[in-house]
Protein backbone atom coordinates (compact mmCIF):
# COMPACT_ATOMS: atom_id res chain seq x y z
CA UNK A 1 0.00 0.00 0.00
CA UNK A 2 1.14 3.38 -1.02
CA UNK A 3 -0.03 6.66 1.33
CA UNK A 4 0.68 10.00 -0.36
CA UNK A 5 0.76 12.83 2.16
CA UNK A 6 2.47 15.48 3.36
CA UNK A 7 4.10 15.77 6.63
CA UNK A 8 2.69 18.94 8.21
CA UNK A 9 -0.64 18.16 6.83
CA UNK A 10 -3.87 18.25 9.26
CA UNK A 11 -5.22 15.15 7.65
CA UNK A 12 -2.00 13.13 6.84
CA UNK A 13 -0.95 13.25 10.31
CA UNK A 14 -3.22 11.16 11.61
CA UNK A 15 -2.79 8.27 9.24
CA UNK A 16 0.74 8.14 9.93
CA UNK A 17 0.45 8.08 13.60
CA UNK A 18 -2.50 4.99 13.63
CA UNK A 19 0.07 3.58 10.81
CA UNK A 20 3.48 3.80 13.39
CA UNK A 21 0.97 2.74 16.37
CA UNK A 22 0.07 -0.28 14.36
CA UNK A 23 2.92 -1.43 12.43
CA UNK A 24 1.32 -0.72 9.46
CA UNK A 25 3.25 -1.35 6.47
CA UNK A 26 2.78 1.56 3.99
CA UNK A 27 4.95 3.10 0.95
CA UNK A 28 5.62 6.72 1.41
CA UNK A 29 5.34 9.42 -1.33
CA UNK A 30 5.69 13.14 -0.15
CA UNK A 31 3.41 15.20 -1.98
CA UNK A 32 4.79 18.98 -1.57
CA UNK A 33 2.06 21.27 -0.60
CA UNK A 34 4.79 24.09 -0.63
CA UNK A 35 5.89 23.71 -3.96
CA UNK A 36 2.13 23.27 -5.61
CA UNK A 37 2.62 19.57 -7.09
CA UNK A 38 -0.87 18.55 -5.32
CA UNK A 39 -1.86 21.16 -8.35
CA UNK A 40 -0.34 18.97 -10.84
CA UNK A 41 -1.83 16.67 -13.27
CA UNK A 42 0.24 13.88 -11.85
CA UNK A 43 -1.83 13.79 -8.93
CA UNK A 44 -4.73 15.36 -9.82
CA UNK A 45 -5.13 11.55 -11.51
CA UNK A 46 -5.01 9.98 -8.12
CA UNK A 47 -6.89 12.38 -6.07
CA UNK A 48 -8.81 14.93 -8.47
CA UNK A 49 -9.53 17.28 -5.11
CA UNK A 50 -5.79 17.83 -5.11
CA UNK A 51 -5.11 16.82 -1.51
CA UNK A 52 -3.58 14.14 1.05
CA UNK A 53 -3.78 11.82 1.70
CA UNK A 54 -4.26 9.61 -0.71
CA UNK A 55 -4.24 5.44 -0.14
CA UNK A 56 -3.27 3.33 -3.06
CA UNK A 57 -3.71 -0.25 -2.21
CA UNK A 58 -3.09 -1.82 -5.33
CA UNK A 59 -5.24 -0.04 -7.44
CA UNK A 60 -7.86 0.73 -5.16
CA UNK A 61 -7.42 4.67 -4.21
CA UNK A 62 -8.60 5.83 -1.68
CA UNK A 63 -9.11 9.34 -0.36
CA UNK A 64 -10.54 11.41 2.86
CA UNK A 65 -8.58 11.50 6.67
CA UNK A 66 -11.48 9.56 8.06
CA UNK A 67 -11.97 6.92 5.29
CA UNK A 68 -8.36 5.92 5.10
CA UNK A 69 -7.90 5.75 8.87
CA UNK A 70 -11.20 3.09 8.90
CA UNK A 71 -10.25 1.40 6.34
CA UNK A 72 -6.60 0.70 7.15
CA UNK A 73 -7.94 -0.36 10.81
CA UNK A 74 -10.14 -2.64 9.43
CA UNK A 75 -7.70 -4.03 7.45
CA UNK A 76 -5.32 -5.23 9.91
CA UNK A 77 -7.73 -5.87 12.29
CA UNK A 78 -6.71 -2.78 14.85
CA UNK A 79 -9.14 -2.17 18.09
CA UNK A 80 -9.05 1.27 17.10
CA UNK A 81 -12.30 0.69 15.13
CA UNK A 82 -14.10 -2.21 17.31
CA UNK A 83 -15.95 -4.55 15.50
CA UNK A 84 -18.95 -4.44 18.12
CA UNK A 85 -21.82 -2.30 16.40
CA UNK A 86 -22.53 0.41 18.80
CA UNK A 87 -19.40 1.29 19.83
CA UNK A 88 -18.44 1.71 16.41
CA UNK A 89 -20.96 4.14 15.65
CA UNK A 90 -19.88 5.96 18.79
CA UNK A 91 -16.33 6.43 16.88
CA UNK A 92 -18.39 7.49 13.49
CA UNK A 93 -20.20 9.82 15.55
CA UNK A 94 -17.03 11.44 16.66
CA UNK A 95 -15.38 11.22 13.48
CA UNK A 96 -17.69 13.48 12.18
CA UNK A 97 -18.22 15.71 14.80
CA UNK A 98 -14.61 16.90 14.53
CA UNK A 99 -14.58 16.99 10.93
CA UNK A 100 -17.43 19.40 10.60
CA UNK A 101 -17.96 21.96 12.76
CA UNK A 102 -14.63 21.28 14.98
CA UNK A 103 -12.23 21.37 12.03
CA UNK A 104 -14.10 24.02 10.11
CA UNK A 105 -13.66 26.78 12.75
CA UNK A 106 -10.89 26.18 14.39
CA UNK A 107 -8.84 25.65 11.24
CA UNK A 108 -10.39 27.47 8.40
CA UNK A 109 -11.92 30.27 10.68
CA UNK A 110 -9.05 30.52 13.01
CA UNK A 111 -5.61 29.11 12.40
CA UNK A 112 -5.55 28.76 8.50
CA UNK A 113 -6.41 32.55 8.13
CA UNK A 114 -3.52 33.46 10.22
CA UNK A 115 -0.57 31.75 8.80
CA UNK A 116 -1.55 30.22 5.12
CA UNK A 117 -1.43 33.41 2.16
CA UNK A 118 -4.18 31.41 0.47
CA UNK A 119 -6.99 31.56 3.51
CA UNK A 120 -6.03 35.45 4.74
CA UNK A 121 -8.75 37.51 3.88
CA UNK A 122 -7.92 40.58 1.51
CA UNK A 123 -9.58 43.00 3.56
CA UNK A 124 -8.61 43.55 6.72
CA UNK A 125 -12.41 44.18 8.28
CA UNK A 126 -13.48 40.70 6.88
CA UNK A 127 -10.47 38.86 8.19
CA UNK A 128 -10.84 40.76 12.08
CA UNK A 129 -14.50 39.08 11.67
CA UNK A 130 -13.39 35.64 10.52
CA UNK A 131 -11.38 35.39 13.40
CA UNK A 132 -13.93 36.52 15.58
CA UNK A 133 -16.83 33.99 14.04
CA UNK A 134 -14.02 31.44 14.15
CA UNK A 135 -13.03 32.27 18.30
CA UNK A 136 -16.36 32.58 18.99
CA UNK A 137 -17.44 29.21 17.37
CA UNK A 138 -14.55 27.29 18.51
CA UNK A 139 -14.62 27.85 22.02
CA UNK A 140 -18.49 26.56 21.84
CA UNK A 141 -17.15 23.34 19.95
CA UNK A 142 -13.78 22.96 22.99
CA UNK A 143 -16.57 23.54 25.68
CA UNK A 144 -18.61 20.14 24.57
CA UNK A 145 -15.61 18.53 23.53
CA UNK A 146 -14.45 18.53 27.32
CA UNK A 147 -17.76 18.47 29.14
CA UNK A 148 -19.68 16.15 26.94
CA UNK A 149 -17.54 14.21 24.45
CA UNK A 150 -14.46 13.49 26.55
CA UNK A 151 -15.49 14.30 29.98
CA UNK A 152 -13.90 11.90 32.87
CA UNK A 153 -13.13 9.54 30.05
CA UNK A 154 -9.51 8.68 29.02
CA UNK A 155 -10.13 9.06 25.27
CA UNK A 156 -13.49 10.84 22.57
CA UNK A 157 -15.29 7.19 22.36
CA UNK A 158 -14.50 5.67 25.47
CA UNK A 159 -11.47 4.42 27.21
CA UNK A 160 -9.81 2.72 24.54
CA UNK A 161 -8.05 4.87 21.84
CA UNK A 162 -9.88 5.05 18.79
CA UNK A 163 -9.57 5.84 15.46
CA UNK A 164 -11.51 9.19 16.58
CA UNK A 165 -8.45 10.21 18.66
CA UNK A 166 -6.28 9.88 15.83
CA UNK A 167 -8.51 12.13 13.35
CA UNK A 168 -9.52 14.90 16.54
CA UNK A 169 -5.68 14.85 17.75
CA UNK A 170 -4.36 16.27 13.93
CA UNK A 171 -7.27 18.94 13.97
CA UNK A 172 -6.68 20.23 17.84
CA UNK A 173 -2.71 20.15 17.65
CA UNK A 174 -3.52 22.53 14.80
CA UNK A 175 -3.93 25.35 17.43
CA UNK A 176 0.09 25.08 18.15
CA UNK A 177 0.76 26.77 14.74
CA UNK A 178 -0.91 29.87 16.53
CA UNK A 179 -0.71 28.78 19.91
CA UNK A 180 -3.96 28.30 20.69
CA UNK A 181 -4.05 27.72 24.75
CA UNK A 182 -6.41 25.04 25.64
CA UNK A 183 -5.55 24.93 28.94
CA UNK A 184 -9.26 26.24 30.04
CA UNK A 185 -10.66 23.17 29.02
CA UNK A 186 -9.00 20.47 31.58
CA UNK A 187 -10.40 17.33 29.94
CA UNK A 188 -9.04 18.41 26.29
CA UNK A 189 -5.44 18.91 27.48
CA UNK A 190 -5.58 15.73 29.33
CA UNK A 191 -6.65 14.32 26.54
CA UNK A 192 -3.75 16.03 24.09
CA UNK A 193 -1.47 15.49 26.61
CA UNK A 194 -2.21 11.74 26.49
CA UNK A 195 -2.67 11.82 22.99
CA UNK A 196 1.10 13.08 22.59
CA UNK A 197 2.24 10.85 25.50
CA UNK A 198 2.23 8.19 22.54
CA UNK A 199 5.48 6.47 21.72
CA UNK A 200 5.13 7.57 17.87
CA UNK A 201 4.28 11.38 18.53
CA UNK A 202 7.33 12.82 18.15
CA UNK A 203 8.79 10.71 15.26
CA UNK A 204 5.73 11.10 13.01
CA UNK A 205 5.36 15.10 13.81
CA UNK A 206 8.93 15.54 13.23
CA UNK A 207 7.92 17.48 9.98
CA UNK A 208 4.99 19.17 11.50
CA UNK A 209 7.16 20.59 14.58
CA UNK A 210 9.83 22.03 12.15
CA UNK A 211 7.93 22.95 9.06
CA UNK A 212 4.79 24.53 10.33
CA UNK A 213 4.86 25.19 14.26
CA UNK A 214 8.76 26.13 14.17
CA UNK A 215 8.59 29.02 11.38
CA UNK A 216 5.93 30.68 14.10
CA UNK A 217 7.53 30.08 17.28
CA UNK A 218 7.81 34.11 17.56
CA UNK A 219 5.33 35.17 16.08
CA UNK A 220 2.04 37.32 17.60
CA UNK A 221 -1.36 35.63 16.59
CA UNK A 222 -5.11 36.19 17.54
CA UNK A 223 -5.70 33.29 20.16
CA UNK A 224 -8.97 31.66 21.78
Amino acid sequence: MKLYYHPVSTSSRPVLLLAADNNIALDYEVVDLFTGVHMQSAFTGINASQQVPALDDEGFILTESSAILKYLAEKVGSPAYPKDLRQRARVNEAMDWFNTGMYRDIGYSLVYPQCLPAYKREDPVVEKATLAWGRERARRWLGILDQDIIGSRTFVSGNDISVADYLGIGILSLGEVVHLDYSEWKNVSRWIATMKARPSWQKVNEGFYAYFVGPYKDATFEGL
